[in-house]
């Protein structure tokens, strides 16, 4: 779900109101900036002497922060840890690595520091660039743009017989989060057959779950497989050369997650064996990936770098999503996209 510049409010408070400090280290235009300034008022905004131009950069350490009773953007670890009035942290990525350890966790708990990130900012493009990156594949996009051959040749007939439907395949989605609940919705008029792995079912799901136990029978049924697992201790290198091998022959792979999640030799590998159909990659470890990475030069890999979150007025959605939590956060009730 994204937000339109119409989420500006204003909120208005006795004369023994002490304002909080609101830290935000990423790097606003004038207009979203404009929007997140009358969104707080009459609470205050303090900038590091540096800000980051990237929503996944992590900020600098910066004097300041130790002022902040709440922060959005990308904090460090260590000046988190350091901040005694912090009481909650809006990330401005979906992505939370460096928070998701259990030292982090468990000095949260302590000191009951609430962290949200921004996965419905994210959902509806990345879903999109799934669902863009499982079009192209079955219908063969990559090999058709680069044929010009006629209905009489044998590439032609080839092409045409190689293009498939998405109707009543089967997916395995590892992860399920707002990104998996949209790409679900946008799958269902496909009637697809689609399980999702999930650290800790909930019951509230809307498609079948299993655990990583029960993972391989899912894998080995799978023509797609989906991965938009979190980078933390329990998920990297989550594929693997034993995951691979016990997926479909000729099943598709697509990463958006996090490039850490994924072997990289043992993908490589697999594509180059033919185990495995096809790769499309939003993500990579490290990025971008050297020139002589294996995988620029492995046949059936697709790699696009790191841009499926993308889409217009970025930063005003960013602001948006923010403004509701905060307005939640003002009134004591539970923020969206919490993940501590």
């Amino acid at each position: 779900m994204l937000f339109g510049a119409a989420c500006a409010m204003f909120f208005l408070c006795p004369e023994s109101f002490v304002p909080m400090q609101i830290f935000c280290d990423y790097h606003l235009e004038p207009g979203p900036l404009k929007i997140l300034e009358e969104s707080v008022r009459p609470h205050k905004l303090i900038f590091p002497i540096k800000r980051e131009t990237s929503v996944l950069a992590t900020g600098q350490t910066d004097p300041s922060f130790a002022q902040a009773d709440i922060a959005f953007g990308q904090p460090s670890v260590a000046s988190v840890l350091k901040a005694e009035r912090l009481g909650w942290i809006h990330l401005t990525s979906a992505g939370y690595t460096r928070y998701d350890t259990p030292e982090f966790r468990a000095a949260a708990q302590a000191r009951r520091l609430i962290v949200t990130n921004s996965s419905r900012v994210y959902a509806e493009p990345c879903a999109e660039h799934l669902f863009a990156f499982m079009m192209a594949q079955a219908r063969k996009l990559p090999i058709a743009l680069q044929t010009r051959g006629g209905s009489d040749t044998p590439q032609w007939a080839q092409l045409r017989s190689a293009s498939s439907c998405l109707q009543y395949q089967r997916v395995v989605i590892l992860g399920y989060g707002s990104i998996a609940i949209r790409l679900i919705q946008m799958l269902a008029p496909f009637r697809m057959e689609i399980t999702a792995l999930r650290r800790q079912p909930k019951g509230d799901e809307t498609i079948p779950i299993v655990t990583a136990e029960a993972l391989p029978p899912a894998l080995a049924a799978a023509d797609h497989v989906i991965n938009i697992l979190p980078d933390n201790a329990d998920s990297r290198h989550f594929i693997d050369e034993k995951r691979l091998a016990g997926m479909k022959p000729g099943a598709i792979f697509y990463n958006i997650g996090r490039g850490a999640t994924v072997n990289q030799d043992d993908l490589a590998a697999s594509l180059h064996s033919g185990h495995l159909g096809a790769a499309w990659l939003d993500v990579t470890d490290p990025e971008p990936l050297p020139d002589d990475h294996p995988l620029l030069t492995t046949p059936n890999c697709y790699i696009t770098p790191h841009t499926a979150g993308g889409h217009p007025h970025e930063s005003e959605s960013l602001v948006c999503h923010f403004v509701e939590n905060f307005q939640r956060y003002l009134k004591q009730t539970p923020l969206l996209d919490r993940v501590i």
